[in-house]
């Protein structure tokens, strides 16, 4: 149902007791680095931007500036959900496709980052597949236009957004999370609520850590009870699940690592069930391919491959879903899934399963629109509750 004006007002009113100073003129990396209060603002002002679309009211901050994006791994829901995000602030988007750029003849990443940059406003980056690489790669290009700004180069300095690196993927993790706020039916809800982030069985290799990183980094944020399930040895980052810990001590909620799916679902409210690859694997295939030791490298992923198939058995079934909470549990998925007997043979869920929640991780995927542009919106207003109650009382229709 759509927010009431009235009930958009409310909100901009809750935004403003918020401390989001830190915001303004900023990168947003990793949930972790965020305060309370600017998680709860990237929250509200998603919400807010959405009440204004579905009331026609136009969100369109900008007249002009691009949006600049840059996938470094392929992409479907975040490579639309960036471009949906600035279209809606009035940014235009433009994809810098490195192989056909002056990078590929050598060009430095502090040189790409200022030449692209004249006009943007906002640099979207996905680089997620090289452990130790996607989050320092983002932060050499933040470096690279704060010093063109500063040095007068650029007459703004573009906010960096991350749409996944090595070590989180914050708006996907932030979407989910605000799907499961209205699916609850408000924060106050969460605490107590058992989510399994569980390894699943995939018929690929190398999937990213960053998902389960990103779950567990900000679900025990909310006082809830997070089990991080996996085979043996597919072990996440250290750092990140001290940081889990932490936000568990910190909120009265909990924190715990299985080796055992079915222990992961029991009575669970909320599942993950999500392939990756182990932390190790991850750190070894990034090293080969610096040293450009490609066969080893092929070698690498048919072990993995191989290692995979002992664990077909972990995998979404109707008989693991009866085993949580009254049988009803909320199913959680990033997608693309790998659905048995649909995109593969065996894979990380059963179809019947994956079809009966078909419409809420549509739900699911639709809020990352518009997180991405309340990350945006944040860092471009020092008073974003102002400029919201200006879109809000001016009215302009975005359909004429």
């Amino acid at each position: 149902m759509a927010k009431t004006k009235a009930e958009i007002e409310a909100m901009i009113k809750e935004l403003q007791t918020l401390d989001t100073s830190n915001m303004y003129n900023n990168d947003f990396f990793h949930t972790w680095k965020e305060s309370d209060d600017e998680i709860q603002a990237v929250f509200k002002v998603a919400e807010i931007l959405r009440g204004l679309r579905e009331n026609n009211i136009s969100a369109k901050v900008f007249d002009s500036g691009l949006g600049i994006s840059i996938f470094r791994d392929n992409s479907t829901r975040t490579r639309f959900s960036f471009a949906s995000a600035c279209n809606l602030l009035g940014l235009e988007v433009q994809d810098l496709d490195e192989k056909v750029s002056q990078i590929a003849h050598g060009e430095t990443v502090r040189e790409t980052a200022n030449m692209i940059s004249f006009m943007a406003d906002v640099i979207g980056i996905r680089d997620d597949m090289y452990i130790g690489k996607g989050y320092t790669y983002m932060k050499t290009v933040s470096e690279s236009v704060q010093e063109g700004y500063r040095d007068g180069v650029l007459e703004q300095r573009p906010t960096l957004v991350n749409l996944q690196c090595d070590i989180d993927h914050p708006t996907q993790v932030m979407a989910d999370m605000l799907h499961i706020i209205n699916y609850f039916g408000g924060v106050e809800n969460l605490k107590g609520k058992k989510v399994a982030m569980t390894w699943a069985y995939s018929p690929s290799y190398g999937k990213p850590l960053s998902v389960p990183q990103g779950v567990i980094g900000l679900f025990t944020r909310f006082g809830m009870d997070v089990v991080l399930a996996h085979p043996e040895g597919y072990n996440v980052m250290e750092d990140v699940e001290k940081i889990a810990e932490e936000n568990a001590k910190k909120r009265g909620g909990s924190y715990k690592k299985v080796n055992s799916m079915e222990e992961a679902f029991k009575d669970a409210d909320i599942v993950y069930p999500k392939s990756w690859a182990p932390f190790a694997v991850m750190e070894e295939r990034t090293k080969l391919v610096e040293e450009g030791k490609f066969d080893e490298l092929k070698a690498l992923e048919k072990r993995c491959l191989e290692n995979n198939a002992k664990y077909k058995n972990w995998t979404c079934t109707e008989e693991l879903m009866k085993t949580t909470k009254d049988g009803k549990a909320l199913y959680l998925h990033c997608l693309p899934a790998d659905i048995t007997g649909v995109s593969c043979k065996e894979g990380e869920v059963d179809a019947s399963v994956f079809d009966r929640y078909l419409v809420p991780l549509y739900k699911e995927a639709s809020y990352k629109p518009y997180i991405i542009a309340a990350m945006i919106f944040l860092a471009k207003f020092k008073t974003p509750g102002s400029k919201l109650t200006e879109l809000l009382e001016a009215g302009t229709k975005r359909i004429k």
